[in-house]
């Protein structure tokens, strides 16, 4: 039997899922979206965590399946539903990845005093190191993971606290810029830092005591979440300032955080951590996504084809490659990658917490409703890349039947895959 969870661990496992590398880029987006304004959709999206975690930890207690939110979906609306939301998941991966890897690349760059093309070789080996891990059969352990968030938290901490003494009060003038509107334009672009509150709803057959511990766990977690994100906010505006300001959007604007309060070796830390980081989270994402893509293959929702893995990641190096040409000529910008990775995810959520809603009772289901708002809000946002999950949708809704699905249902079940964090 495996050892019983800590409070204390519990919550750095919550903390180590929604923290991620989204924080190397999606700061400087968001203020460029929005200047400083984006720190309302920071703080709007910091008070929709705790419905979102609330409602995810309530399913995981009492819906326990080990497909996570495309689980929910069909345990709430039938297997169509969750093929969809499957699919909505694959298609974040898909796009997400080479964005990720472009983000870990500008630090690379950085850090050598290099160009574009130096970020685009960067990105391009990363990609291809995480297919070759997967393609041998290695995933990267759940520990390695939980210790580089741990580490960002801290370099997070350092970076705003060393950062802070250098803000300039003339940067959050004018406050709003480009209109209100614009936060929500923020708000979508920064939800792909706050995926993961789902990523752990299963910790309650880990804790001794569920009811004690998983609240007290998703409340410190939160008020971690809360105070690092809001720093790292606040900092970017105030030290950084806003494309509106300074010209261009920074690529790497944890990198600069930390060179303006420690120096050059500040900025070399980051850029080495930014590559494990992003290396990290590619490993999770193409693993889970494979697991996925097996599972759909075997149901009927997917081609049968991608039901063996190196099958499925050789499609997923095709796509990565055909999307680095663009982004390596800067005809696609790594904003709109990120843009068109978050709808696709924020689209799972939508679906996830109209499940909560349908599955659960009393308070949770009014939290599930909550989150369910706010989300379909935040998803609207996404102007015109909400054809992502539009498009995706639609074309999974049309390749399953109702038949295939029965019968492939007979043979297996998804429940019996394992389905890891949208982190």
């Amino acid at each position: 039997m495996s050892p019983m969870l800590s409070t204390r661990s519990a919550t750095a496992l919550y903390v180590g899922a929604v923290l991620g590398p989204g924080v190397l880029i999606l700061p400087s987006l968001a203020a460029e979206a929005a200047g400083p304004a984006s720190v309302l959709a920071w703080a709007g999206l910091l008070a929709l965590s705790v419905p979102l975690a609330i409602a995810f930890a309530v399913l995981g207690v009492r819906q326990p399946e080990a497909g996570g939110t495309a689980a929910y979906a069909r345990a709430a609306f039938g297997h169509r539903a969750g093929a969809v939301t499957g699919w909505w998941f694959l298609a974040g991966v898909v796009l997400g990845a080479p964005a990720v890897a472009m983000v870990g690349g500008f630090y690379v760059a950085e850090l050598l005093g290099a160009g574009r093309e130096a970020a685009v070789v960067a990105a391009a080996g990363m990609i291809a190191a995480v297919v070759a891990v997967n393609a041998a059969g290695v995933r990267s352990t759940a520990r390695l993971q939980l210790g580089l968030a741990g580490v960002l938290a801290a370099l997070l901490l350092v970076a705003v606290v060393s950062a802070l003494p250098e803000s300039r009060a003339e940067n959050w003038t004018p406050f709003a810029p480009h209109g209100w509107g614009a936060v929500g334009t923020a708000a979508s672009l920064l939800m792909l830092s706050f995926i993961g509150w789902e990523a752990v709803s299963h910790l309650a057959g880990e804790l001794r005591d569920p009811a004690r511990q998983l609240p007290r766990a998703i409340f410190a977690a939160l008020a971690i979440v809360v105070v690092l994100y809001l720093g790292l906010a606040i900092a970017t505006i105030g030290v950084l300032g806003t494309a509106g300001r300074v010209g261009t959007v920074s690529r790497v604007p944890l990198a600069d955080l930390m060179a303006a309060g420690l120096g050059d070796a500040g900025r070399s830390v980051t850029a080495g951590l930014a590559v494990l980081l992003t290396m990290g989270a590619m490993n999770a994402y193409v693993a889970a996504a494979v697991k996925l893509a097996g599972a759909l293959a075997e149901e009927g929702a997917a081609p049968r084809a991608l039901a063996r893995p190196r099958t499925a990641l050789g499609l997923f190096s095709a796509v990565a490659a055909v999307l680095l040409v663009p982004l390596a000529f800067d005809v696609v910008g790594v904003d709109g990658l990120v843009r068109a990775t978050s709808a696709a995810f924020v689209a799972v959520y939508v679906a996830a917490t109209a499940a909560g809603v349908r599955l659960l009772a009393g308070a949770a289901r009014a939290c599930a409703a909550v989150a369910f708002v706010a989300v379909a809000v935040v998803l609207a946002f996404s102007g015109v890349y909400l054809a992502v999950p539009v498009v995706v949708g639609g074309l999974a809704a049309a390749r399953v039947s109702t038949r295939s699905l029965s019968r492939a249902a007979t043979r297996h079940s998804i429940e019996t895959r394992s389905l890891p964090s949208c982190r």
